[in-house]
C-alpha cells in the first residue's frame, strides 16, 4: 500500500503545514477574507480552525486550493 503518489501535489503535507503556511503568507485577517469562515474572523487559533477544518470538507477543501495557488 505504500504507492507513491507523484501526480498528487498535497501528498506529505499536513493540513496543519497548510494552515501554518497560509497564516504565515496571508495573516488571520485576509486569510478571513479569501476563506468565509469564522473561526478564521473571530478569535482565530491554528487549534480551532484544525477542528473545525477536519470535520468540515467543503472548507478543508477551500484551504487546500488556496494552499496549492499559494506555491505558484
Amino acid at each position: 500500500m505504500s504507492e507513491k503518489q507523484t501526480n498528487n501535489p498535497l501528498h506529505g503535507i499536513t493540513l496543519e503545514m497548510m494552515l501554518k503556511s497560509l497564516v504565515e503568507t496571508y495573516g488571520w485577517e485576509e486569510l478571513a477574507e479569501r476563506i468565509r469562515i469564522r473561526c478564521f474572523a473571530h478569535d482565530p487559533s491554528v487549534k480551532s480552525s484544525l477542528t473545525f477544518l477536519r470535520k468540515t470538507p467543503w472548507a478543508r477543501s477551500k484551504v487546500e486550493n488556496l494552499y496549492l495557488n499559494s506555491l505558484k
